[in-house]
This record gives structure tokens, C-alpha cells and sequence, in this order.
């Protein structure tokens, strides 16, 4: 199945202008998909691999979108006892709002409005990590995103993302006519099975970018996942 992508045609979500009512219900079933088939379980695999007791981390979440993943990243942190700075960036300000509006119980979580592909940190981070959604971008600037997280970490770089396949379409297909049926969800879950990248796509994009002894993983529900840590 070859990708279907046309830079020209954004995502509704990604688009200026977006109804904040349906922007808010489309969020709402992106938080629910992510908890229900395997995002949250796939960055929860890599916390409990990375994040320990005492630990002082600062965390940059790459397009965050409502921010549940600095969520996750924060209640984790807390129930073992490390403490996290985490930086959620995003381009759209309307999706910020509602990042901020749910994470104002998390003091650890900071906001902010960026171009995740230009964006700079002279600090840099421990973790950089991106999910769902590489397949947002052109070739091209997935290669500049995974080379941007590269470079702005210092130890770990986890980048999840859905798994190009006949699985993802019908799955997706099937959870919109059924389950999550808003309209911006309904097109973009649809669209976003299409643009996905396969995992042979995905390890080849990370060696453009200039990973190098990178980890790659197929997870369950048509995930996927490429990771840096440091060696030994």
C-alpha cells in the first residue's frame, strides 16, 4: 500500500481556522484512542525503561497536541518519585488552549507555541519525545523533525506513530463509523492511516536524519516506534 500524502491538504486539525468545538471533540477522541490502542502503553513501555526513582529530567514533548502525553509523562514521574520539567510544544494555538485548559493541575507542564521543525532550546533536554505524529509531515520534513529531536536531546529520543498497513485503514475505518465519529475525526483518523509510514519507511527516515544503533519496534494496533538511548 503506497503512501497517500499531499502536502497541500493538511489535516483538518492542522488547518488556521479551525472550529474550536469540533477541535475540542476531535482532541477528545485522540485522547481516547491513544489511552484505548497502545500510545499511551507505548511511551508508558519506554518511561519505565528510562525515568527512575530521584531522577531530575527535562522533558520537550514535540507536537503535543492536548498534551495527554506530558500528562503521562508527569503522573508517571510522580508515583515513582523522579521530578520532571516537561515543554509541550505545538504550532496551533487553539490546540494549546485546551493543553493548558487540561493540564492546569500539572505545574511541571509548560506550554508553548512553536514550529516544531525550527524550534530551539540552548538548555536542551533528556527526553525528547514525539508521538502520532510524524506522519503529519512530508518525507522531508519527518527527516528534519527526527533530526531536530536528535539533536535537542541529551540521553533519550522516543518518536511512536501509527503503522502504515491494512490494519491501520480498517481498524480506523471501523472506529469512526462506530465509536469516534465526529467529522474532524472521522477525515483526519482516515487520512492519517493513509499517511503513515511503514517501519522500513520509518528506519529509513531515522538514517537520514542521522540516527545511528537506533532502536525499532512493532507494536500492537498498528503502532510502531523508533528510540535513541545511550549505550551500555
Amino acid at each position: 500500500m503506497k503512501r497517500r500524502f499531499d502536502s497541500n491538504e493538511p489535516e483538518l486539525m492542522d488547518r488556521p481556522g479551525a472550529a474550536r468545538e469540533d477541535l475540542d471533540a476531535a482532541l477528545r477522541s485522540l485522547r481516547g484512542l491513544n489511552r484505548l490502542f497502545g500510545s499511551h502503553r507505548v511511551v508508558s513501555i519506554f518511561l519505565k525503561r528510562w525515568v527512575k526513582r530521584g531522577d531530575k529530567l527535562r522533558v520537550l514533548d514535540l507536537a503535543t497536541g492536548s498534551a495527554d502525553i506530558p500528562r503521562l509523562v508527569a503522573d508517571y514521574a510522580r508515583e515513582i518519585g523522579a521530578e520532571v520539567e516537561i515543554l509541550a510544544v505545538d504550532f496551533q494555538p487553539s490546540t494549546l488552549e485546551t493543553a493548558r485548559r487540561m493540564s492546569v493541575d500539572y505545574p511541571e507542564i509548560t506550554c508553548q507555541c512553536a514550529d516544531v521543525l525550527t524550534f530551539q532550546d540552548e538548555e536542551g533536554f533528556d527526553l525528547v519525545i514525539c508521538s502520532l505524529a510524524l506522519h503529519h509531515f512530508s518525507e522531508e520534513d519527518a527527516v528534519r523533525l527526527l533530526r531536530r529531536g536528535r539533536e535537542l536531546s541529551r540521553k533519550f529520543v522516543l518518536v511512536s506513530d501509527l503503522r502504515r498497513g491494512m490494519l491501520a485503514v480498517v481498524g480506523v475505518y471501523l472506529l469512526t463509523r462506530l465509536v469516534f465519529r465526529d467529522p474532524m475525526t472521522r477525515e483526519d483518523g482516515r487520512v492519517s492511516a493513509q499517511r503513515a509510514f511503514t517501519q522500513g519507511e520509518m528506519r529509513e527516515l531515522a538514517r537520514r536524519a542521522g540516527w545511528r544503533d537506533f532502536g525499532s519496534r512493532a507494536f500492537r494496533f498498528a503502532r510502531q516506534a523508533i528510540w535513541l538511548e545511550p549505550s551500555g
